[in-house]
Parts: structure tokens; C-alpha cells; sequence
């Protein structure tokens, strides 16, 4: 029996953040951006929150039918946009003001993410901390790539732990071959798939 998974809307929105809160707390990025359990217990629900709607304003979120699983997708066009130089600091104003670290990752990810050429982003993707290793994460990565192939399109996405750059991997991502080091933290590794006919 497969996986059913359908696109979110804006009446899932507190699913989706409550699940990407979940499944991001112990999550290596999420631990050097809101150092300390108690701290990230009471802040980084804001940061989910965030990013979700800015998927559910210019992207779409991808969910499963259970609400165990969510994948928040952004397409990027060829051209560069000009950018909103202050779209980083705004995120940390509204999500946390005194943490420097919320604003710093968002500039160097940017610094990082390909330019010139349209593709689909996979800004994250959650899996309930008592439903993974089940499969749904790769389910929903199945689902967006096989959209991504129908239209040519190449994916984009930045690992945040190793295990996921395996996942990713057996999905047909490349390592682009410039890790993003956090200062003082984790690794990121900014991942690449061409399509596939």
C-alpha cells in the first residue's frame, strides 16, 4: 500500500508547523541555531513558522494524508530575482531579535544556493519524530521529483546531517562539492539532481 499524499493548505498551516517544530528539534542545524533544549523548546516553533508561510504564500507544501509527513518546495527561476537584502534580518526580527544565529544561516544558505538556472527547491522536509524510518520522506521526495521530471526541471536541497545526505543520495542528489560550515556548528551540504527522462 502506498503512501497517500496530497498538497496543503492554508487550513493545515499549524499542522505543518507543529510537525516541522517536531521533527527539527533534535535536528543538528535547528541545535546550533537555538542553542540549549530549553531554548529551542520555546523558539524554534517561530522559525517553522516562518518558513512555512513563505512555502504557503510562493510554493507548495506536500503532505501526507496522515499529517505524519510534510515536504515545503519553492520554485526558483532561472534569472535571479533581486533579491530582498533585508529578508534575513526581517525573519530574525520576527522570529527572534536577539539571536544573531537566525539571520547568519539564511545569508550564508543564500550564499550557496545555485543561480542561473530554474529549479525546485526543497526547503525542508519533516517526518514525525515516531513515524521515521517508515518511508514518507522518501515517498514525498518520490512524488515532487516525479513532477520535477515531467517538466525538466532539476531539484535543489541542503542536507543538514549525513543521514539525510544518504537519503538524498539514494534519491539521485549530488554533492555540489562546497559544504556550508556553520561557525562553530554543523555541516550543511548543498545537493543537486538533474532531471531524469
Amino acid at each position: 500500500m502506498g503512501v497517500l499524499i496530497r498538497t496543503a493548505g492554508e487550513g493545515d498551516r499549524d499542522l505543518v508547523v507543529r510537525l516541522l517544530d517536531e521533527a527539527f528539534q533534535d535536528d543538528p542545524v535547528s541545535s546550533w541555531v537555538f542553542p540549549g533544549e530549553e531554548y529551542r523548546r520555546r523558539t524554534h516553533h517561530r522559525l517553522m513558522a516562518a518558513f512555512a508561510d513563505a512555502v504557503f504564500a510562493g510554493g507548495r507544501v506536500d503532505l501526507t494524508e496522515d499529517g505524519a509527513a510534510c515536504a515545503l518546495w519553492l520554485p526558483v527561476p532561472a534569472e535571479a530575482q533581486a533579491g530582498d537584502e533585508d529578508g534575513p534580518a526581517q525573519v530574525r526580527e520576527a522570529v527572534d531579535p536577539g539571536n544573531e544565529r537566525v539571520e547568519l544561516i539564511a545569508r550564508l544558505a543564500e550564499d550557496i544556493h545555485p543561480a542561473g538556472r530554474a529549479h525546485a527547491y526543497l526547503w525542508m522536509i519533516g517526518v514525525a519524530p515516531g513515524r521515521q524510518g517508515e518511508g514518507l520522506g522518501t515517498a514525498l521526495i518520490e512524488r515532487a521529483l516525479g513532477r520535477c521530471d515531467r517538466e525538466g526541471l532539476p531539484a535543489y536541497l541542503e542536507a543538514s546531517s549525513a543521514r539525510g545526505r544518504v537519503l538524498y543520495e539514494r534519491l539521485g542528489f549530488e554533492f555540489t562539492g562546497r559544504a556550508l560550515e556553520l561557525p562553530d556548528g554543523p555541516r550543511m551540504w548543498p545537493m543537486w539532481r538533474e532531471p531524469r527522462p
